[in-house]
């Protein structure tokens, strides 16, 4: 029997930089993955391929509704190929997902396939897709297994026309109206892909706004934003069925007087969230437990409460993303090599891939003011900025939340023209205890899209943006 020091289950971002890691502080480490694949969901039915299918529709709208607009005359008429652009994708993950293959062989680190199941403590048994099952014995064990989409309990995703965002990569034709039941992130990322390639779109949410979990401000814009697209919200609909006839998928809701709705379209995107995934882990066998919704419970440092079993990512508590794991997956194989790291939690950032993109950092103005916290806001458009004029990406703003007293930063919120890579600066000032003074006197190169945020650090401060 093969022994490690420690073997990780699970190969998403959090296993495989778990595994990274814990080899590069000289563990002896095995990785246990059910695909044929590495990467977990994020590389092969998340993060990356809906980036490549966003970044391809983009593509196409610009082709068909910009290009006149800066000169640029194409005769003819501009198609879509949906079969090349799904290639395309799936290229990009394979690329993508044999990097992993290589920091695996890189760093010595042992690749299993096969699902995982807890024997005991310290044995795994790897149950694989052959039928043959082998045993592994690891001293240390760090369960990532991730998370799977999430549904309504009255509704049958039969996978064809009533799908999850899994199926939605690999649509073989663009639906003629797609209903999109969750105004989150992967209905609204998913919803814009097709709007622009000429689908109708419609997104209906429980809530009162989409992205309900980000600053209200940045929700109002995003929709304001998304209707200009042509986007249609059903917004404070709850749905209660979801039935298909043939080519068609009835949805039928309650909206906020109690009225029913019926939405009639081709295609269901089911995005309602996404759930722990436990099974086959056999976690009882190991003295794991799980809390009533399936999540791993750990302490502080990501134990279980097996002694020498941690968990991280989507099948722990906290935000489902793909980052937020990368840095559990660090902190664990720093743990284990006696090392003393910290997660600062309410620095990890959150993106939605739409465009405009929308990012956000730290407390909501929500938040602040449940909790009683005096402070003060400086908000800049986008439109007021050359580089956004040039480019003609004039929706957004960035807003600065700043204690009153201090004036140190306590969230940073903004949506407009590549504001997922905005965002690290102001992860970055956070982590320094940075005020919005302090900002606003760093020199920002000019003409950017982030002189948006030294102007909104400027209004933060003292009421006193530049350039609007």
């Amino acid at each position: 029997m093969d022994q490690y020091d420690v073997a990780i289950i699970g190969s998403g971002p959090g296993g495989y930089v778990a595994a990274i890691r814990c080899a590069q502080l000289g563990m002896k480490t095995a990785i246990i993955e059910k695909y044929s694949t590495l990467g977990g969901t994020c590389l092969n039915v998340g993060c990356i391929p809906s980036k490549a299918m966003l970044d391809s529709s983009h593509h196409y709208e610009d082709a068909t509704k910009h290009f006149e607009e800066h000169g640029i005359e194409i005769p003819g008429e501009i198609k879509v190929n949906l079969e090349k652009m799904i290639a395309r994708k799936q290229g990009v993950v394979d690329q993508t997902t044999k990097g992993i293959e290589f920091l695996m062989d890189k760093n010595k680190i042992t690749v299993y396939e096969g699902i995982g199941s807890f024997k005991d403590a310290t044995h795994i048994n790897i149950k694989k897709n052959d039928g043959k099952t082998e045993e592994i014995e690891a001293k240390n064990i760090i369960i990532a297994t991730g998370s799977k989409p999430s549904t309504l309990p009255f509704i049958k995703l039969d996978k064809e026309r009533v799908i999850t965002s899994t199926e939605a990569l690999k649509l073989k034709e663009i639906p003629k109206h797609m209903i999109v039941i969750g105004g989150g992130v992967i209905g609204l990322e998913l919803g814009q892909v097709y709007k622009r390639l000429g689908a109708e779109v419609t997104v209906v949410e429980y809530m009162d706004r989409i992205i309900p979990g980000m600053d209200a401000a940045l929700s109002k814009e995003l929709t304001k934003v998304m209707k200009k697209q042509k986007v249609k919200f059903a917004l404070s609909h709850k749905v209660k069925s979801v039935e298909r006839k043939g080519d068609q998928v009835i949805v039928k809701a309650d909206d906020k007087k109690g009225q029913e709705v019926v939405f009639e379209g081709d295609y269901c995107l089911v995005a309602v969230g996404r759930k722990p995934y436990t099974d086959g882990l056999n976690a009882d066998a190991a003295g794991v437990k799980l809390d009533d919704r399936g999540k791993v419970i750990v302490d502080e440092h990501l134990k279980t409460s097996a002694d020498n079993i941690y968990a991280i990512g989507d099948v722990i508590k906290g935000a489902m993303l793909a980052h937020k794991a990368e840095e559990e997956g660090t902190l664990v194989a720093e743990i284990l090599a006696g090392q003393k790291p910290h997660i600062d939690y309410n620095l990890i950032p959150g993106v939605v891939y739409t465009w405009p993109e929308v990012a956000a950092v730290g407390k909501t103005e929500e938040e602040l003011k449940e909790a009683g916290v005096e402070y003060k806001v400086g908000q800049f458009p986008m439109r007021a900025l050359g580089r956004a004029r040039a480019s003609m990406d004039i929706d957004g703003f960035v807003k600065i939340l700043a204690d009153k007293k201090t004036d140190e930063v306590l969230g940073v919120h903004m949506i407009g023209a590549r504001c997922a890579d905005l965002i690290a600066e102001a992860v970055t000032a956070m982590e320094f205890r940075a005020s919005a003074e302090d900002i606003s006197r760093m020199s920002h190169a000019h003409p950017t899209y982030a002189e948006a945020v030294k102007e909104a650090a400027l209004a933060a401060t003292d009421d006193r943006a530049l350039h609007v």
